[in-house]
């Protein structure tokens, strides 16, 4: 059974599973699945109640920091008791475009050229971690919502705005994968 878990999941199994988790919450207690809402929960909760922004019931919402704890709790268990001791396979075309830009690092899912101490302190792992985190966590606020609250919550719903929100995220992703990221690699 723990060789089982230990194997990399396919699509179809994974992405089914997720996406029931929509109707679960809904028809077990009428939740809204989404992440990014729970920074504002932590902060209702830690900190004083003068901004207005955080003056509201948090605690009507405290089974979604629960979920998050499950996720990290999930995350740590997996990484540490499931983890698969092979090396990540990489694609050799992607391999091959990495080494154009200097990283060689194809034995983790995070490349050390960029997710260690000495990358972050270089201007590009500067420019993806801090201005890119910053971006993320401001593009998420404006669009009321993050990847996982419109793509699977909203679209399940039916709603416009997380369709239009969905587009712009997958527009967005593109555009930076295939346009962006490739002069950020170059500094």
């Amino acid at each position: 059974m723990i060789a089982f878990l230990k194997q990399p999941w396919p699509w179809y199994v994974a992405g089914p599973l997720i996406g029931l988790t929509v109707p679960a919450l809904l028809l077990l207690g009428n939740k809204h699945f989404g992440i990014s809402a729970n920074l504002r929960h932590i902060c209702a909760a830690c900190l004083p109640a003068g901004i207005p922004f955080f003056r509201y019931n948090w605690k009507k919402e405290v089974w979604n920091l629960f979920f998050v704890a499950g996720i990290l709790a999930g995350g740590f268990i997996a990484a540490h008791f499931l983890a698969n001791p092979d090396a990540v396979q990489v694609s050799p075309a992607l391999m091959t475009t990495l080494s154009q830009y200097d990283i060689t690092d194809n034995q983790h899912l995070l490349p050390a050229e960029i997710f260690s101490w000495q990358g972050l302190l270089s201007v590009r792992g500067f420019i993806l971690l801090v201005i890119g985190g910053f971006l993320v966590g401001f593009g998420t606020r404006y669009a009321g919502g993050c990847t996982s609250g419109h793509a699977i919550m909203g679209l399940s719903n039916l709603q416009w705005p997380s369709l239009i929100a969905t587009i712009c995220f997958m527009a967005g992703g593109f555009i930076m994968a295939n346009l962006i990221l490739p002069f950020i690699l170059t500094l």
